[in-house]
């Protein structure tokens, strides 16, 4: 059975960080109907004065920050003491578990096109060790089909292998249309299926999709999706568990109940946030 689109929601811009511009597409009130997606945000600039000012220095608890950065450059450093470069096709993956601080700087560059994703830790996981990653592009490969190719970030994709989560299950894809083609994509029929147009227009089954739109799928056993544009069209593509939990979010921490958010920010207050990793203010 053919999945069809069940929600469909364009960003809007705004800003966030340092004063960083970007298009926010999926928030607080998409939790339920995007779920285990919490947060999407699309980067897409020729103006570096749209983004250096950066991230600074910020809390996590009970999510994964996954950020694809496509074009551009993402500097991280990190409370475990991480500092690393991803850009130009390349993923950086943080599991924020019992807490983390990290900074994000984005450096000048010709064009910053990407996107963060806030992928939500299943409850008896959230308190679990921090951890950080990196996917270089040595890490990712890309599959050839007729009329575009699939880069594999993380996940499985037929019988190509890329990076896995430890926590909760997520295929991950870039998704390169050329302009009048298609591709047809066998999808588990249980899993929660969201795509994303990064670039271009797409069309599923006979709804068209505009840039900077994630769309939510019915249940099926595969996607037909088509560049509906001029130009090549380029579509993420993320399959994951419903988690079907409830969700107490607050600022840059989201836990299950009100009582372990309230939590979290007394340990802030106190100092005792950080329940694994270094010392960082001397970093």
């Amino acid at each position: 059975m053919d999945r069809k689109i069940k929600k469909k929601v364009t960003g809007f811009q705004t800003q966030d960080g340092a004063g960083v511009k970007l298009v926010r597409v999926l928030g607080h009130q998409t939790v339920e109907d995007y779920d285990p997606i919490l947060m999407l945000d699309s980067f897409d600039s020729r103006n570096p004065k749209d983004y250096i000012a950066g991230f600074p220095l910020h809390p996590h608890r009970g999510i994964e920050t996954i950020s694809y950065v496509y074009k551009g450059k993402m500097m991280h450093k990190d409370s475990l003491g991480n500092s690393d470069t991803v850009g130009d096709g390349e993923v950086q993956w943080m599991t924020a578990g019992s807490g983390i601080l990290h900074e994000e700087r984005l450096p000048e560059s010709e064009r910053l096109l990407g996107v963060q994703l806030w992928l939500n830790m299943p409850g008896n996981r959230k308190m679990t060790p921090p951890a950080y990653h990196s996917i270089k592009n040595s890490q990712i490969q890309e599959v050839n089909y007729d009329g575009g190719k699939i880069r594999v970030l993380a996940g499985q994709y037929k019988d190509v292998e890329g990076f896995k989560s430890s926590h909760l299950p997520l295929d991950y894809y870039d998704i390169h249309i050329n302009q009048g083609a298609a591709i047809t994509v066998d999808t588990p029929k249980d899993k929660a299926i969201m795509l994303f147009t990064l670039i271009g227009e797409i069309k599923v089954g006979d709804e068209p999709v505009k840039e900077k739109t994630a769309v939510r799928l019915t249940e099926g056993d595969k996607v037909t999706i088509a560049n509906n544009g001029k130009d090549l069209a380029q579509v993420l593509f993320v399959s994951s568990d419903h988690l079907n939990e409830p969700v107490a979010w607050g600022g840059p921490i989201v836990m299950t109940n009100q009582e372990d958010l309230r939590q979290a920010f007394t340990d802030l207050r106190q100092g005792t946030f950080l329940q694994d990793g270094i010392d960082y203010s001397d970093k």
